[in-house]
């Protein structure tokens, strides 16, 4: 892969949509046995004199729902419309590609789309360490937002401290995907703990059903291994 590859995000933020709104590329990888801790350090090298302004950039690993053997992945996020970095080194960039070409046994699908509704969390990164995404074919998304907006909000005790989102997917959606749901939590207990909690409020159920039609394609559980 090619440093354009790197960019694909940036590629996209021409895009005329209003300020404050957030896209995201994804790229699914089956990586070598082994080689983690490597694709790590090599990202930290060619972060070294990268400003991120607006935006981020992760490497995530598929512990649970991996439906194509796929095993990590990797993300870009920026405010759409906007310059969101600087300083990215050429030379690092192809260091960079050359490296994930020992690394990686195969790349998968790419993915991209925007952030609808976001609810931010803790600054404790530990708390937002393992992530929970559904990702969901939505019948019809106005109705499914202004559901999805007024559960967080009334069951805003339980999911204080996390970080809760939902998205579109725009390009090539997972298995037909339209969009997706995401809540952020410390480990895998702790989020069957929310789940748990939730499941026993008698209106948890009836505003789920007021998000509208919606089918459940497959729940995946990520874990953060870098986060800029």
């Amino acid at each position: 892969m090619k440093r354009i590859i790197f960019l694909i995000a940036a590629s996209l933020i021409s895009v005329a949509l209003s300020a404050q709104t957030w896209g995201y590329n994804t790229v699914e990888i089956r990586i070598k046995e082994g080689n983690e801790n490597e694709i790590i350090e090599a990202y930290d090298k060619i972060h070294e004199n990268v400003k991120l302004t607006n935006g981020n950039v992760g490497f995530q690993k598929i512990n649970k729902g991996s439906d194509n053997e796929m095993t990590h992945r990797m993300i870009w996020a920026w405010e759409l419309g906007t310059e969101w970095f600087s300083g990215l080194d050429d030379n690092k960039a192809e260091a960079f590609w050359a490296k994930m070409g020992n690394y990686i046994e195969e790349w998968g699908e790419s993915y991209s789309g925007r952030i609808l509704s976001w609810k931010g969390g803790s600054d404790n990164a530990d708390d937002h360490k393992i992530r929970h995404v559904w990702d969901l074919k939505v019948k019809n998304p106005k109705q499914f937002k202004i559901g999805h907006d007024e559960l967080v909000k009334r069951f805003k005790k339980q999911f204080d401290g996390r970080m809760v989102s939902f998205g579109t997917y725009d390009f090539n959606g997972p298995n037909g995907a339209t969009h997706w749901v995401m809540v952020s939590g410390k480990t895998n207990e702790d989020h069957m703990m929310l789940y748990d909690e939730l499941q026993k409020q008698d209106d948890f159920y009836t505003l789920l059903s007021e998000r509208g039609e919606v089918e459940n394609l497959r729940d995946v559980e990520y874990e953060i291994l870098k986060l800029y």
